[in-house]
Parts: C-alpha cells; sequence; structure tokens
C-alpha cells in the first residue's frame, strides 16, 4: 500500500558482513519514493545508488536472471525466504507486498554449509559439489530418438519433471530449523531415479550424494515442513520419501551382494 503520491517510504534493516570471518551487524537505511510496481531487487539497487553517492560501501547481494529461474536472489526477508509471497523467488516480490511506512528486515540465508561470502551473498557450493557427486548419467542412453521412443507412464514423466524444477536456490536449507538440504538433494535424486535412464546409477547415485550431504555440514530433516512450505518451486515432500527408499534400498542390496561374494553365491 502506498502514500498519498502513489509511492512508498520503508526503513531496511540489513544485515552487513564483510565476510565469514568477522562478525556481522544490522544498518539502518532509508528507502524513499519507492515504486509499489518495483521489485524488492530494484529496491535495493535505488537503495544502493544512495549509498554510492554518498561515498559507502553499497549492500552486496547475489541476482542473476531476475525472472524467477536462477535461483541466485536467495534474501531472508522478515523471517521467511523470499519474503512473505509463497512460490516466488525475491525477484519475482514487488514492493506492492508491503506497506507504506514498514520496517523490513533483509538477512542472508543462516547455515554452517552457506557461510558468508559478504553482508547479504552467501557461498551456495555446497550444493555444486552435491550435484557433482551424482547428480548426473554417465551411461550410455543412445541417441535423441532412441531416448524418446522410450514409454514413460505420464505421472512418471510429470514427477519427474517436478524434481527438476528445483532452481538451487537453498530457500529449503534457510527454513529449515536443522539447516537440511534433503529436499534439494532429494529433488536432484527423484528427477533422474524415476526414469529409465536413471536406472543403471541409481543406487550408487542416492548413496555418493546423500554421503556429500552429510560432508557439507547440512542438517538432519525432522519432517517439519518448513522446506516445502518456502519452496519457490514448491517442491514436494514426497521426493524425501523417494530418496530414502532409495537409499535404504541400496544398503540392502548391498549386503545381499556381500552375503553373495563371502558365501559364493
Amino acid at each position: 500500500m502506498s502514500n498519498a503520491n502513489g509511492t512508498m517510504n520503508l526503513t531496511l534493516k540489513v544485515w552487513r558482513q564483510p565476510n565469514a570471518q568477522t562478525a556481522g551487524k544490522f544498518e539502518t537505511y532509508k528507502a524513499e519514493n519507492i515504486s509499489p510496481d518495483m521489485s524488492f531487487l530494484e529496491m535495493l539497487d535505488v537503495v544502493n545508488e544512495s549509498i554510492i553517492h554518498t561515498k559507502q560501501d553499497p549492500i552486496h547481494f547475489d541476482h542473476d536472471c531476475r525472472e524467477g529461474i536462477c535461483g541466485m536472489c536467495s534474501l531472508y526477508i522478515n523471517g521467511r525466504p523470499h519474503g512473505p509471497k509463497r512460490a516466488i523467488t525475491t525477484c519475482q516480490l514487488h514492493m506492492r507486498s508491503f506497506t507504506d511506512g514498514e520496517t523490513i528486515t533483509i538477512e542472508p540465508w543462516r547455515a554452517k554449509a552457506f557461510p558468508v561470502i559478504k553482508d547479504l551473498a552467501v557461498d551456495r557450493s555446497a550444493f555444486d559439489r552435491i550435484q557433482q557427486a551424482g547428480g548426473y548419467i554417465s551411461v550410455n542412453t543412445g541417441g535423441v530418438p532412441d531416448a524418446n521412443e522410450i514409454p514413460i507412464p505420464k505421472v512418471i514423466a510429470d514427477e519427474a519433471f517436478n524434481s527438476a524444477t528445483c532452481i538451487q536456490c537453498g530457500a529449503c536449507v534457510a527454513a529449515c530449523k536443522n539447516a537440511s538440504a534433503m529436499l534439494f538433494t532429494s529433488a536432484k535424486i527423484t528427477q533422474l531415479a524415476l526414469l529409465p535412464q536413471g536406472q543403471p546409477e541409481r543406487y550408487r547415485r542416492v548413496q555418493s550424494m546423500v554421503a556429500q550431504m552429510d560432508a557439507e555440514g547440512f542438517g538432519s530433516c525432522t519432517n517439519t515442513g518448513a522446506c516445502e512450505a518456502e519452496c519457490p518451486k514448491e517442491i514436494t515432500l514426497t521426493n524425501i520419501a523417494h530418496m530414502n527408499f532409495d537409499f535404504f534400498s541400496a544398503k540392502l542390496f548391498r549386503e545381499e551382494e556381500v552375503h553373495a561374494e563371502n558365501h559364493g553365491g
């Protein structure tokens, strides 16, 4: 809601931190004459122009596509990842979602595995390493015409596609009280595990990616569902169920293999 002039005047409490090794603190800034039609990142651009004009260091934050695709705009706004609206990223959040005169608190993702680079920007390369541990298909699946000829039930194809919509933003980690990465990891596992091309490496994949997730220092999942509620792409907890099933199945199959080897089976 805007004022009589059709603009908004806001107070921002922004987390400023030089790096992961230095303590941070909140700094207060004024955001004046803000159009309700601006995106949240455009508002920060305007504030940064004012800060730069006074010869001060601007607020550092991640952004790239500004179209809800890349997942870079990872901001914790008024206690929620990506702000008060559901199923959108920060760059899709508009200032009309706030009220003239409101105070907005802006923080980075809070997780041991996401160390602060500077201010609101965090290092999310832990996600990249989880993906590199097994989130791919390396076996020969044939040419494109061959792949298109493989019959896949629509319900399976739709579920795999829904899992693949994860944009690796980290909102699930930021929302979780334990900073768990289970929703992200399970989505990257499930999108391949549901498809025939992903079957040959299915159990190696889940073991490798879960092991890397644990090595990165993410917390455990306690099924509170905050990750699903705050995910901008509405990735569901069903993915975690799929991953857990595959993980324990992989362990069972390995035990059977060891038993057969020891008994000459």
